[in-house]
């Protein structure tokens, strides 16, 4: 973990395996969450890879270990849905920065955030055809959410690996910029969010996930995330900004 100002980086960081996921590393994920939300100032979490790749995926070294009993088998699913549930419901909003490769479990991982952003060197690809294994299903449910139910069924079926453009054009990522730029596009991108409510991200991420997650009604749940809003510090000092005709700060915060 590394942290810039209010952004935060979780770093994928096994360059010399184009940053293949060991059971370790999806073990950490959780705890290393955890630690990022000790950090009050934290806005925004981005999770990249080191050395031009996001991920290759599993490392598929580990698979006769892993793989050697039914219920080491059960452990490790286990251990990967810990890690990208965590993700999936990590307060902030979490960026993926895709580069280069984003396979398999990768893609799973990337779909756990709530954006993908790529620079025009991604190349994305949901491949457990290619080794006969199934993807697990939170994961397919998000890639499903994504890019809808028969871009899923090509991406799993095929197996093919898809460039920035694809992946854009069918919702798998939401921006694709060139890697030259990439960073000026995100902190253009970013400013708008800084200069936000914390609190609405937060709120309106929990909303948005009860959707998703099926919610098509009102519940007690929802009237009580839009009540309290009203009496937050964010909306106090919101309205406050509004009649004095000046730009809020929302890191202000009232006892």
């Amino acid at each position: 973990m590394s942290r810039k100002g209010p952004v935060t980086e979780l770093v994928l960081n096994r360059p010399e395996r184009r940053n293949a996921l060991t059971e370790r590393m999806l073990t950490d994920i959780p705890g290393l969450l955890n630690e990022a939300l000790e950090d009050a100032g934290l806005r925004v979490l981005v999770v990249r890879g080191a050395g031009g790749h996001f991920t290759a995926g599993a490392d598929i070294g580990e698979f006769a270990d892993i793989y050697a009993t039914e219920s080491r088998a059960d452990a490790y699913s286990l251990t990967i849905a810990r890690a990208l549930d965590a993700l999936a419901a990590f307060p902030a909003p979490v960026i993926a920065r895709v580069e280069g490769a984003c396979i398999g479990g990768g893609c799973g991982l990337a779909l756990a955030c709530d954006l993908r952003f790529a620079t025009e060197t991604a190349r994305l690809g949901i491949t457990p055809a290619k080794l006969g294994l199934a993807f697990p299903f939170n994961d397919t449910k998000r890639l499903v959410d994504a890019v809808g139910i028969p871009a899923a069924k090509d991406l799993i079926f095929t197996a093919r690996h898809v460039g920035a453009d694809e992946a854009l054009a069918m919702g798998l990522v939401d921006r694709v910029w060139p890697l030259e730029h990439f960073d000026a596009e995100f902190a253009d991108w970013l400013a708008p969010l800084l200069a936000g409510s914390p609190h609405t991200a937060k709120v309106m991420k929990q909303m948005i996930g009860l959707i998703a997650g099926g919610a098509a009604q009102e519940t007690s749940e929802t009237r009580k995330l839009f009540r309290d809003a009203f009496t937050g510090d964010d909306f106090q000092e919101g309205y406050q900004a509004f009649l004095g005709k000046r730009a809020p700060d929302f890191t202000k915060r009232r006892s």
